[in-house]
């Protein structure tokens, strides 16, 4: 059986935690900033763990996470 590949963009994209979940920074901080409000930035920020339905996909397309 040959190994697994990892997808690359997901690997650039989501960190394991200790505990084996999923950590992902939020979308839509990239560009038309200047509509955002400064709370709304500053919360983009922050790193989330994913979502439940999504982690099960996620941790089979990073098989070495």
């Amino acid at each position: 059986m040959p190994k697994m590949k990892t997808n690359r963009s997901a690997a650039k994209r989501f960190k394991v935690t200790g505990t084996g979940k999923l950590k992902r920074n939020k979308a839509y901080k990239s560009h038309i900033l200047t509509k955002k409000s400064a709370k709304r930035k500053r919360n983009l920020r922050k790193s989330i763990i994913t979502d439940k339905t999504n982690e099960k996909v996620m941790k089979k397309i990073l098989p070495y996470r």
